[in-house]
C-alpha cells in the first residue's frame, strides 16, 4: 500500500489484479448503475470531503469504491472539454473565420492538447501522483520555483474559466439581447453574473455533496444537446428547418420587432405598411421620405439554414472579417448603396459587435479544449491510474477533437453565412444560432448548454480552492499558508474565498471574448511546462524516469511545448508578456523567500549536467590572464565549540568577492575520521552558518586529520574540482606568536607560506584581522594605500580595485607607492607608472619614494629577478602595436629567467609575469655590501639570512626593515588598508622567528595590513 496522502493507492492486494481489457468488457447493468451512481467530476479530495460531512452522522459509511477509466477520467475529461464555448461561439467562429481558417484554429489546438495529453500520461504513469494533479506533476519533474509558478497559473487559469462559465451562463439567461443596449447589458451581466457566482460559491460551501450528486445531471444534458445537434444535421438533410431570414438587399435585418418581411401588404384592395416600413421612413403613409437604402433595395427573406445538401458549403469556405458595428452582409445578393452617404438606421440592422481577426479568434476558442487534467487531478480516485489516466485523457481528447473538428465541417454546410455571423442571434428571433439547427427544438440547447455552464463553473469553483490548497500546504509560497487552512473536514474556505474574489473580476469585464484569452493564457503556460517537464526528463535520462506509458518522445514534447508558446503569442501578446510576468515574479519570490524543498526535480539534474560540462571545458587549459579572478581558499581556525575564530576573515573574503570567483572555506579538525566526525559536522554547520550570515556565496570544507598541519596541507592540495580550483590562499596572520604555547601555529603559518610558494599559489595575509571592517560598516573617505616595491603579477593592483567594487570601500581612494633606488630616474619612473596605471583602468594617485639598495634588503633577491621586470612592464608602454600584439600570456621560470646578462625581450615577455624557477629559491639575500651589485648575485651562493646567529648582519637586517617601516608609517599612517609585498619564507626552519619578526618590524605601527604574495602569474592585463 502506498499511503503518501492518507489514502491507499491500490485496492487490490496484486497489483495487476486487473487485465487488460478489462474496461472495454461489457459491463453487468448492477455495477454500471452502481459506478453511475459513484461517477463524479470533481477534483481529488472533493469525495474525502464529502465522505467527512457524511461521517460526522454516521461513522460506519466506507470509502466510495475506485473508479475505472471511463467513468474516472474519460467522462470528466469529456464534460470538462465541451462547455460554453460549443454552444455559444462556435458557430459564430466558423462564420467569421471560415470552414478553412476555423478547420486550422481547432486542429492546432486539439494538436497541442494531444501532446500536452502524451507528456502527461509519461509524467502521470511515472509513479504515484496524489493531490493536486498538474501542479503536482510539474513541481516534482521540475522543481518547487517552477511548480509553484504554473501551479499559481493553473489556479488562475481554472478561476477564470469559472468567470467564462458564468458569464456563459448569463449570456444564455438574458435571452441574448445583443449590442443594441451594450452599456446596459454590460451591467445586467455584471449584476446577474454576481448573483449567480454568490449561489455557486455558497452551494460548494455547504457541501461538495450538492455538486457531486448533480455531476450526472450536467454531463447527460452536455451529451443530449450535442447529439440533438447532429440529429438536427441529419435532418436538414431532407427536412430542412423554416428559418427565414430577413433581408434588406445584403444588409440582415433584426427580427425583433418585425411582424413580415415585407416592405408593404395588400390587404384587401388596399396597399399597407408594414412595422419595417415605419422602421425606415418618418410616417407610415406610402409618400413618406424613407431611407435612401430602404428605398433603392428590395427586402427578401433568405432560409437560414438551407441543409447540408445545398451546397452552401462552398460559400462559407473563407473567412469573413469584419469591424466593429459593421452591418452584416451576404456575399451574392446585388444591392444598390451610394458609398458617400453614411449608414442610416443602423440600430435595425444586425452588427458586428468586435472587430475580428484570425488571432482574436484562436484566443476566443482555445478554452474549448482545455480541461484535459480533468483524470490527472483525480488520480486518487482510480482504481489503476497508471492505465486510466492515458487511455482516458487520450480517449477523450480524440472524441472531443472529432466532434469538434465535425461540428465546423457541419456547421458550415447547414447554416446560412450570415447566420453563422449572427453571434446573439438577433436575426433568427434572439435563438441561440446553434439551436435553430438543433432537432427537435432549440430548447434542448438552451436548457443542455445553461446546465452545461452552471455545471462547469462549480466544478471551477470546486477545483481551484483544492489546487490553492495544495500550494498552500507545500509551503513553498510563504504568503500563501492561511489558504492552506479550512473547515474542520478539510474544505478550502480561504481559498474558496479568494477563488470567488478573482472570479468576480473576470464577471467584472462582463465580456466572454475578453474573459477566453485570459484563460488560455494560463492554461497554455501550464500545458508549456507539462511538456518541458517531461523533455527535460526524458532527455536527462533520470535513473527514475521509467514511465509505464511508452507512447512518448521528447521531440513530441518539444513541439508540443512550442505550440503552446507560439500560440500564447497567437492569442494575444500583450497577456501573453503578463502571463509570464506573473510567473516568472512568482518564480523569482520563491527563488528567494520560498521553503527549501527537494523533491528529485529535473532542474536539478540540469544544474548537475550544465556543471559537469562547464568543469570539463574549464579542464582544457589555464584561464587567460583577461579571466583570471581570485579563486580564494579560505584558511579558518576553529575553537573548542568548532565555532570560528575570526569571522571578519569571512567578511573580508565577501569585500573581495567582487570577481565573482569560487570561495571555499576550509577549516580542519584534529583526530581521526571515526571518532571525530560529529566534531566536524558540527564544524561544518557553523561555517555555513557563518557564510550566510556574512553572505559569502562558495561551499564550506571541512577536513579531518591526526594534527593540524597535515590537514591545512590537505586542503591547500586537495580543495577545489578539476578546473574549478583555487589560486589563492587567505589566511589570518597569527596572532601571540612569540608565546611558547602558540609556537605550533608559528610552524603552521610558515609552511603555509611555503607550500603556497611551492604550488603557485597567491597568498593574502590580513594582519590584525579583528580591525578590519564588517560587512555592515562604510569609509566614507580615506584611502587604500599599495606599496610597490617588486612586481608579483598584478595582484597588488588587483586586489584595491576588488575591494573597492565594495559598498565597504567604495569611497575609499587609491595611492600607490612605488620604491625607486638612487640611481633610477624617479621623474621618468612616475610618468611611466601613471602610463601604466592608465592604460589598466585603474584611478590612483602616484608617488615614487627614493630609498639606498640597503633598505629594501629583505627584497634584494627576489627584486634581482621580479624588480627589473616593473621596469620593463614600464618600457613597454612604448611598444609598437605589432610588439604589443606579439604579447604572450605566461612564461614559465623554468624556460626564462630573465638576468642583466641576458636581456629579455619584449616579444618574450609578457607584462612583466615570471614565474620563478624551482631552481630559484625567494629568500631574501644578506649580500647588501654597496660594492656589490645585487643584480649579479648567483642563486646558488646566497646564503639564506635568516640561518644566522643573532650577529651584526641580524641587526643590520632588522635596522633596514625598521628604516622601510619609517617610511610607510610617515606616507600611509592614516590609511584606512595598507597592501606590500610579502617576503618569501626562509628556506630552513631555524629562521623561522627572525622571518616573523622582520614582519612584525615592517608593519609596526600600521592599524590594517594586507601582506600579499602572487602566485607566479600575471593576474592583470593592459590589454582588452
Amino acid at each position: 500500500m502506498f499511503t503518501g496522502d492518507g489514502n491507499p493507492k491500490e485496492s487490490s492486494p496484486f497489483i495487476n489484479s486487473t487485465d487488460e481489457g478489462v474496461y472495454f468488457r461489457i459491463p453487468m447493468v448492477s455495477s454500471l448503475l452502481s459506478s453511475l451512481a459513484n461517477y463524479s467530476n470533481l477534483p481529488q479530495g472533493s469525495k474525502e470531503h464529502e465522505e467527512a460531512e457524511n461521517n460526522e452522522e454516521d461513522h460506519g459509511i466506507k470509502t466510495a469504491p475506485r473508479m475505472g477509466t471511463v467513468m474516472g477520467v474519460y467522462l470528466p475529461c469529456m464534460q470538462n472539454i465541451l462547455g460554453v464555448i460549443l454552444f455559444l461561439r462556435m458557430t459564430w467562429l466558423v462564420g467569421v473565420g471560415g470552414v478553412m481558417g476555423t478547420f486550422l484554429i481547432v486542429f492546432m489546438c486539439c494538436s497541442t492538447t494531444m501532446l500536452t495529453a502524451i507528456s502527461m500520461s509519461a509524467i502521470a504513469t511515472n509513479g504515484v501522483v496524489p493531490a493536486g494533479g498538474s501542479y503536482y506533476m510539474i513541481s516534482r519533474s521540475l522543481g518547487p520555483e517552477f511548480g509553484g509558478a504554473v501551479g499559481i497559473c493553473f489556479y488562475l487559469g481554472t478561476t477564470f474559466a469559472g468567470a467564462m462559465y458564468i458569464l456563459g451562463c448569463i449570456e444564455i439567461l438574458l435571452g441574448l439581447e445583443g449590442p443594441e443596449a451594450e452599456a446596459g447589458m454590460l451591467n445586467n451581466m455584471r449584476v446577474y453574473g454576481t448573483i449567480v457566482l454568490s449561489l455557486m460559491a455558497l452551494v460548494v460551501f455547504v457541501g461538495v455533496k450538492y455538486v457531486n450528486k448533480l455531476a450526472l445531471v450536467f454531463l447527460a444534458c452536455v451529451i443530449l444537446s450535442i447529439l440533438a445537434v447532429y440529429a438536427g444535421v441529419i435532418k436538414s438533410a431532407f427536412d430542412p428547418p423554416d428559418f427565414p431570414i430577413c433581408m434588406l438587399g445584403n444588409r440582415t435585418l433584426m427580427s425583433k420587432g418585425l411582424d413580415i418581411c415585407a416592405k408593404t401588404i395588400e390587404r384587401g384592395n388596399s396597399t399597407v405598411t408594414t412595422k419595417l416600413w415605419r422602421f425606415f421612413c418618418d410616417s407610415e403613409f406610402l409618400n413618406a421620405t424613407c431611407d435612401e437604402y430602404f428605398t433603392n433595395n428590395n427586402v427578401t427573406q433568405v432560409q437560414g439554414i438551407p441543409g447540408v445538401t445545398s451546397g452552401i458549403l462552398a460559400e462559407n469556405l473563407f473567412s469573413f472579417f469584419m469591424e466593429k458595428n459593421e452591418v452584416l452582409e451576404k456575399r451574392g445578393i446585388p444591392a444598390v448603396v451610394d458609398p458617400d452617404v453614411p449608414t442610416t438606421n443602423a440600430n435595425r440592422y444586425v452588427l458586428a459587435d468586435i472587430t475580428s481577426f484570425f488571432t482574436l479568434l484562436v484566443g476566443i476558442y482555445f478554452p474549448s479544449v482545455t480541461g484535459i487534467m480533468a483524470g490527472s487531478n483525480r488520480s486518487g480516485d482510480l482504481q489503476d491510474a497508471q492505465k486510466s489516466i492515458p487511455i482516458g485523457t487520450i480517449l477523450a481528447i480524440s472524441t472531443t477533437s472529432t466532434i469538434y473538428m465535425s461540428c465546423v465541417i457541419l456547421f458550415g454546410a447547414c447554416v446560412e453565412g450570415v447566420v453563422l455571423r449572427d453571434k446573439f442571434g438577433e436575426g433568427v428571433n434572439g435563438n441561440l444560432v446553434i439551436g435553430t439547427l438543433a432537432w427537435p427544438s432549440p430548447w434542448v440547447i438552451v436548457f443542455g448548454s445553461f446546465f452545461s455552464t452552471c455545471g462547469a463553473g462549480l466544478q471551477s469553483l470546486t477545483g481551484a480552492p483544492r489546487l490553492l490548497q495544495a500550494i498552500a500546504r507545500d509551503g513553498i509560497i510563504p504568503f500563501l499558508r492561511v489558504f492552506g487552512h479550512g473547515k474542520a473536514n478539510g474544505e478550502p474556505t480561504w481559498a474558496l474565498l479568494l477563488t470567488a474574489s478573482i472570479c468576480e473580476i473576470g464577471i467584472i469585464i462582463a465580456s466572454l471574448d475578453a474573459v477566453a484569452p485570459i484563460l488560455s493564457m494560463f492554461f497554455l503556460m501550464c500545458y508549456m511546462f507539462v511538456n518541458l517537464a517531461c523533455a527535460l526528463q526524458t532527455l536527462l535520462r533520470t535513473p527514475n524516469w521509467r514511465p509505464r506509458f511508452k507512447f512518448y518522445h521528447w521531440a513530441l514534447s518539444f513541439l508540443g511545448m512550442s505550440l503552446c508558446l507560439s500560440l500564447m503569442f497567437i492569442c494575444s501578446w500583450y497577456y501573453a508578456i503578463v502571463a509570464m510576468g506573473i510567473a516568472g515574479c512568482i518564480y523569482k519570490y520563491i527563488e528567494f523567500c520560498g521553503a527549501e524543498k527537494e523533491w528529485g526535480d529535473g532542474i536539478r539534474g540540469i544544474s548537475l549536467s550544465a556543471a559537469r560540462y562547464a568543469l570539463m571545458r574549464l579542464e582544457e587549459g589555464p584561464p587567460h590572464t583577461k579571466n583570471w579572478r581570485p579563486q580564494i581558499l579560505v584558511l579558518v581556525g576553529l575553537d573548542g565549540e568548532q565555532n570560528v575564530e575570526q569571522p571578519r576573515l569571512l567578511s573580508l573574503t565577501n569585500q573581495l568577492k567582487a570577481g565573482k570567483g569560487l570561495t571555499i572555506v576550509g577549516a580542519c579538525v584534529e583526530g581521526t575520521y571515526l571518532n571525530n566526525h560529529p566534531q566536524a559536522q558540527k564544524a561544518d554547520q557553523s561555517l555555513r552558518k557563518l557564510m550566510e550570515t556574512e553572505r559569502v556565496k562558495g561551499f564550506s570544507q571541512v577536513v579531518i586529520s591526526s594534527n593540524l598541519r597535515d590537514a591545512t596541507s590537505h586542503l591547500i592540495q586537495a580543495g577545489g574540482l578539476g578546473g574549478l580550483r583555487h589560486n589563492a590562499v587567505l589566511v589570518s596572520f597569527p596572532k601571540n606568536w612569540k608565546q611558547a604555547v602558540d609556537n605550533q601555529r608559528l610552524r603552521n603559518f610558515i609552511e603555509v607560506v611555503r607550500e603556497t610558494t611551492a604550488a603557485h599559489l597567491a597568498l593574502i595575509v590580513p594582519k590584525n584581522i579583528s580591525a578590519y571592517p564588517s560587512n555592515g560598516e562604510r569609509f566614507t573617505e580615506g584611502h587604500i594605500d599599495v606599496w610597490w616595491i617588486v612586481h608579483d603579477g598584478g595582484m597588488l593592483m588587483l586586489l584595491p580595485f576588488l575591494l573597492r567594487q565594495h559598498k565597504v570601500w567604495r569611497k575609499c581612494k587609491m595611492r600607490i607607492f612605488t620604491v625607486a633606488q638612487m640611481d633610477d630616474n624617479s621623474i621618468q619612473m612616475k610618468k611611466d607608472l601613471l602610463t601604466f596605471l592608465y592604460h589598466l583602468r585603474l584611478d590612483a594617485e602616484v608617488e615614487v619614494v627614493e630609498m639606498h639598495d640597503s633598505d629594501i634588503s629583505a627584497y634584494t633577491y627576489e627584486k634581482t629577478l621580479v624588480m627589473e621586470q616593473r621596469s620593463q612592464i614600464l618600457k613597454e608602454m612604448h611598444l609598437t602595436k605589432n610588439e604589443r600584439e606579439r604579447e604572450v600570456q605566461l612564461i614559465q621560470g623554468k624556460n626564462a629567467t630573465p638576468t642583466p646578462t641576458s636581456p629579455t625581450s619584449p616579444a618574450s615577455l609578457s607584462v612583466g609575469a615570471v614565474t620563478p624557477g624551482e631552481e630559484v629559491q625567494m629568500t631574501w639575500s644578506d649580500d647588501i655590501d654597496k660594492g656589490k651589485n645585487p643584480a649579479v648575485a648567483n642563486p646558488e651562493t646566497v646564503r639564506d639570512m635568516f640561518n644566522m646567529k643573532p650577529n651584526q648582519s641580524n641587526v643590520r637586517r632588522m635596522h633596514h626593515a625598521q628604516k622601510l617601516n619609517e617610511v610607510i608609517v610617515k606616507k600611509s599612517q592614516e590609511a584606512k588598508l595598507v597592501l606590500l609585498n610579502m617576503p618569501g619564507p626562509p628556506k630552513n626552519r631555524t629562521g623561522e622567528e627572525n622571518y616573523m619578526e622582520f614582519l612584525e618590524v615592517l608593519t609596526e605601527g600600521l592599524n590594517r595590513v594586507l601582506l600579499v604574495r602572487g602566485g607566479g602569474r600575471e593576474v592583470i592585463t593592459i590589454y582588452s
